[in-house]
């Protein structure tokens, strides 16, 4: 059994910053566009990354199940641990798309239903986040140093909430629930990069009544959670349990969902 530790999320690290460094050399060149019978986009960066990630995850352990967005058909289960790996090679592909740097590389490890381990890293940005249970949660800078993250805490009654929201996905529930809020600013941005802000402590809230999928958000809910936060469904109950395909994938799709940084 591979334990989640220190050593385990650095090696993770690792391999989200192989797989960043394939997307940028895509991303420096004229691409391709496809499109996947759901009708979302993807791009050669995608497949590189994906090539990155599985041969990297298959080195730290051959037996360990891998659900990817890119390949979905190759996953048999959780492993009689109800382990498994959850990966995005590319989170976001329309703002890669869009060359606005707000795409990342998702990386989750889970266990019996909830991350316990989580990385994303966002090339174009010079970004990586970690955390693993038991270890916490951290920035990452460019020479591979960690830096403990926390989140922000309840607002002062005297400060707006920093509503974290999507830059591709509009709703119209959004703008009722934020009004029950109450006296907000809002904080576009693409991928799972919002998770992380809400870890590091720059945002307080982020809403999602858009449709998303597990790899969505594993490795970054992994670090909300790590950091001090939580991720859960609008009812209250946290997201790892009320999805019950975090341990069988027999359904991919998330509920709507709010992450707190508090």
């Amino acid at each position: 059994m591979l334990p989640v530790s220190s050593a385990l999320l650095s090696a993770v690290e690792r391999i989200a910053s192989e797989a960043g460094e394939a997307i940028l050399e895509v991303y420096a060149r004229n691409f391709s566009v496809e499109v996947k019978a759901d009708s979302s986009p993807v791009t050669e960066a995608d497949h590189k990354a994906q090539g990155v990630i599985m041969a990297g995850l298959k080195a730290l352990s051959a037996s360990l199940p891998i659900l990817s967005e890119e390949d979905i058909a190759a996953f048999t289960g959780a492993d009689e641990q109800g382990r498994y790996w959850l990966v995005d090679p590319l989170d976001g592909t329309k703002e890669f798309i869009k060359r606005n740097n707000e795409f990342t590389v998702n990386i989750a490890l889970i266990e019996r239903g909830r991350p316990v381990l989580g990385v994303v890293a966002a090339p174009a940005l010079g970004l990586m986040y970690g955390a693993a249970q038991g270890v916490g949660a951290f920035r990452v800078n460019e020479q591979g140093e960690r830096e403990a993250i926390r989140v922000a805490g309840k607002p002062a009654e005297e400060r707006p909430w920093r509503a974290m929201v999507s830059r591709s996905h509009p709703s119209p529930a959004l703008a009722d629930w934020l009004g029950a809020l109450g006296h907000h600013e809002l904080q576009p941005l693409g991928s799972s990069l919002k998770f992380c802000r809400i870890a590091e402590g720059k945002a307080d809230v982020y809403p999602r009544f858009g449709p998303t999928s597990l790899w969505d958000t594993g490795a970054a809910q992994a670090i909300v959670e790590q950091a001090g936060g939580r991720v859960e469904t609008f009812d209250g109950i946290p997201l790892s349990y009320a999805v019950r395909s975090w341990a069988n994938a027999e359904d991919l799709l998330n509920p709507h969902f709010v992450a707190w940084g508090h």
